[in-house]
């Protein structure tokens, strides 16, 4: 029996080899270090309680540093728990606008988009920010020496094809939808995937509504520049999240302005609409864009929700005695009280002076520290950071590529968000997965990545010329012959040649076609009726070794290299 001398037994890929460059969590040298405040999912500000101005950011804490090398068994449960979020009915309207937009445009020669094909370009797309590669041009992904093989084993070209078509909506009804709606592009996406939130998790005891910016410089109508965010201008989106484990409870596009000017009690209105299902004896946590004493009464008394939040110096409820900061000392605390609420004026500094009111508290406690803050302060400020947190671990990782249409910046985000919920729950179910690893996102990211582009690579007919992503390609097709038992699953004929029984006498090599031998130099021009028997490729008498039966077969069945 011949077999090809440069196939991956002459560059040293075997079976297990390739599987590995799949679906290790990293591909190329040592672990990466990151650092807990990047990869972290819980927000404990314990570590830095000096701030207490509005602007004062804390920096979220995994804690744990031991070192175990725990993997999940099922590979493919961490896509199921995205899939949670990203749902058919959510695929199928992703999957209806591009398909036509695809047949507008390419007509005929458009093959059409289906689940798995939408599933592989996501997956991608979320590997692509495991790896950093977010500002990298794609074209150096698919680099046959410097790219990830595991992108030229899952697509090449139609990856561009797909982010200029993609689509979330039908463009002839969207001009008359779009003058009552300025997020008819998304609108049916958007509201399908943000109903999925609130189902699938409960949020604990403290929860936290703040804004959120994604980035975006092109045109679009209710783009908004906010100074004091990295991106400054983008998209604001309006989330309520938990304030320990940042999940993404619930979420709204701001749209600007209405025909009618500017909303009043924008805030009040945002917090009422953000908290709408949060069971009783919940304590909502906001900065003073939102708090009000009246969007406190109507929590308190319709919901049975307390607030604690800071509030604005312009506010007609505020006594004068608590706006006073010349004749006070620094670090002092001056404190009101109504029926239901409590409010505090901290000067932390001098002529400075931080306002809160808080309907959870009903004292004027003071802590043991040295600043002697008020326990009121001390809470808002452990809870606070919420959704700053969330922003900041998903653009760790974020796979938001540059664009110029704002719903693929929005349907980016969407997929930011799934997956860092899709890991919030993860650690829920798994409390002990990865105990102390520092890396634990960027583990279930790259695992969720591949199993998403997984089933594409199982279903391609012909290898990918470099061959790295081919040893990828032909690890995928073993494994699904090994692990899926049924054939109507996938066809094993579809995925090349099996391995010859023990004992079976070698099968003839000799192709009925005489062509040039495909491992060669071109300009050797040499022809041969031989092919290789495990990736029928033509090879000449150089080119290939002898082998007997039995060790023939043991190359096929263990995979390893004669």
């Amino acid at each position: 029996m011949a077999s090809a001398e440069g196939d991956m037994t002459r560059q040293g890929f075997t079976a297990t080899q390739a599987l590995e460059q799949m679906v290790a969590s990293e591909d190329e040298g040592p672990e990466e270090d990151v650092s807990e405040e990047e990869d972290g999912e819980e927000y404990d500000p314990e570590h830095d309680d000096d701030a207490v101005a509005v602007d004062d950011e804390e920096a979220p804490d995994v804690g744990n540093a031991a070192a175990d090398d725990d993997r999940p068994g099922d590979r493919r449960a961490d896509g199921e728990i995205y899939l949670l979020f990203i749902t058919p009915r959510v695929e199928a309207i992703v999957l209806e606008a591009t398909n036509r937009e695809g047949s507008r445009r390419q007509g005929d020669a458009w093959r059409g988009m289906d689940a798995v094909d939408l599933r592989a370009y996501t997956g991608l797309l979320i590997l692509a920010g495991v790896y950093r590669s977010r500002g990298e041009a794609a074209a150096s992904l698919w680099d046959a020496e410097s790219g990830r093989p595991i992108f030229r084993a899952t697509m090449t070209k139609m990856f561009y094809a797909y982010s200029s078509l993609l689509r979330f909506d039908d463009r002839e009804t969207r001009p008359a939808r779009r003058a009552v709606d300025k997020l008819a592009a998304v609108r049916e996406l958007w509201d399908e995937w943000s109903a999925r939130l609130p189902s699938l998790y409960n949020p604990g005891p403290d929860v936290t509504v703040d804004e959120q910016l994604v980035p975006f410089r092109g045109r679009c109508p209710f783009r908004q520049y906010v100074p004091s965010k990295p991106a400054r201008y983008g998209i604001k989106a309006w989330v309520c999240c938990d304030a320990r484990s940042s999940y993404a409870w619930k979420m709204q596009v701001y749209t600007g302005k209405t025909c009618d000017g500017p909303e009043r009690n924008l805030g009040a209105r945002v917090v009422f609409d953000l908290t709408k299902g949060l069971p009783r004896d919940h304590t909502v946590t906001c900065d003073n864009f939102f708090t009000s004493y009246e969007l406190a009464q109507r929590l308190l008394a319709d919901r049975g929700l307390a607030l604690v939040g800071t509030v604005r110096k312009n506010k007609p409820e505020l006594p004068p005695a608590l706006l006073a900061t010349k004749t006070r000392r620094v670090l002092s605390s001056a404190f009101a009280f109504t029926p239901i609420a409590t409010l505090v004026s901290y000067l932390a500094r001098r002529n400075r002076n931080v306002l809160l009111l808080s309907t959870l508290h009903a004292d004027a406690r003071l802590s043991d520290r040295a600043d002697r803050k008020p326990a009121l302060i001390l809470d808002y400020n452990r809870n606070k950071g919420g959704v700053d947190n969330l922003d900041k671990v998903i653009g760790t990782y974020s796979c938001r590529r540059m664009t110029a249409r704002w719903p693929l910046a929005v349907f980016h985000n969407i997929l930011d968000v799934s997956s860092y919920n899709a890991f919030v729950i993860w650690r829920g179910v798994h409390p002990d997965w990865m105990p102390g690893k520092r890396n634990k996102r960027r583990v279930f990211l790259e695992l969720l990545g591949k199993a998403l582009v997984r089933p594409l690579i199982e279903r391609r007919v012909t290898l990918p010329r470099t061959e790295a992503s081919a040893a990828v390609v032909r690890a995928a097709r073993e494994e699904a012959l090994c692990g899926t038992p049924p054939d109507d699953v996938l066809d094993p004929d579809a995925l090349g040649p099996r391995a010859p029984a023990p004992g079976a006498p070698a099968p003839d090599n000799r192709a009925s076609k005489r062509k040039r031998c495909q491992m060669c130099p071109s300009k050797k021009d040499r022809k041969t009726h031989t092919v290789c028997g495990r990736c029928n490729k033509y090879i000449c008498k150089d080119c290939s070794r002898a082998y007997c039966t039995a060790c023939a077969n043991w190359g096929f069945v263990r995979g390893g290299t004669i």
